[in-house]
């Protein structure tokens, strides 16, 4: 039973963080349809960055993540006004490789630029576990676990309460509508970058915290995607149940069957997950069907 508990326990915990980073993702689409499939490097550009605030600049982790946010967002702006200002109004097949290219770029160039930064970001606390009821915690997911959620409740507020959101919800429904209220398409597309930059930079920061994967946060991206279809990829609300969902369903795969068919099975677990949703619901659990009049 303990065992059981500490799995639930591992999955329920890096469930806000999956949906820190699917965010990301869902913030950019809900404001304007772009696909971005590059979120795993702009995670990974961000983690680097913060670890290179922290290590060869001496900021500190607040500084550090300071400034990370502030060049990833500074990019994420030149990149909207020099590439996707022109995209608007062209086929989906464009954004997806644009984001694309613009993903092998940083992949690429993130190891020659930031090859000597060590891979972990560490926490200004000991890292002892926790034991609560015989079951051990870990400081580190217990502290990632709550600033990811704190970061989500923040963007879910920004969304439903804040005049700006108003208008990038708007953006989403109709955006021919949206500018003829008097919404500025291009200033609020640059806002949804900008904000996807500064969530990947917590994210990824976050994922390094726990993982300590380095460049290998660029993998982050692959989980985004089970996550975001499965809840839908207009919704905030379903991008953090399915979150929760995927979450706890890896931990029990990896501590059930994992041993049983093979390490690894837990990572492919989202993707049954997300073939049967499909099957079933095409637009994810909270998604809205895409209806067109005949």
């Amino acid at each position: 039973m303990l065992f059981f508990v500490s799995l639930l326990v591992d999955g329920i915990l890096a469930g806000p963080l999956y949906a820190l980073i699917a965010l990301a993702f869902v913030v950019v689409y809900k404001t304007s349809r772009m696909v971005n499939f590059g979120l795993g490097e702009w995670a990974m550009l961000g983690s680097r960055l913060v670890a290179t605030g922290g290590y060869a600049m001496g900021l500190g982790l607040a500084g550090a993540i300071g400034f990370a946010c502030a060049a990833t967002v500074a990019g994420a702006l030149v990149f909207n006004r020099l590439v996707l200002r022109r995209l608007v109004g062209r086929p989906m097949i464009s954004v997806i490789m644009v984001t694309l290219g613009l993903g092998m770029i940083l992949r690429g160039a993130a190891p020659l630029l930031l090859g000597g930064i060590p891979n972990a970001i560490p926490l200004p606390f000991p890292s002892d576990p926790l034991i609560t009821g015989g079951l051990p915690l870990s400081p580190e997911k217990l502290a990632t676990a709550t600033a990811a959620a704190v970061c989500v409740a923040v963007v879910s507020w920004f969304f439903r309460r804040s005049r700006t959101g108003l208008a990038l919800r708007a953006m989403a429904d109709d955006q021919q509508i949206a500018m003829a209220v008097g919404i500025d398409i291009h200033r609020h597309l640059s806002i949804a970058w900008a904000m996807m930059a500064a969530i990947s930079v917590l994210a990824g920061t976050l994922w390094a915290v726990v993982a300590g994967s380095g460049f290998g946060v660029v993998l982050v991206g692959l989980k985004v995607f089970p996550i975001v279809i499965v809840g839908g990829l207009d919704s905030i609300v379903g991008t953090i149940v399915a979150a929760l969902v995927i979450s706890v369903l890896e931990s029990l795969a990896a501590g059930y069957l994992d041993p049983f068919v093979g390490g690894g099975f837990s990572s492919v677990a989202s993707y049954l997950v997300l073939i049967a949703m499909l099957f079933v619901r095409p637009y994810g659990m909270f998604g809205r069907p895409h209806v067109e009049r005949v």
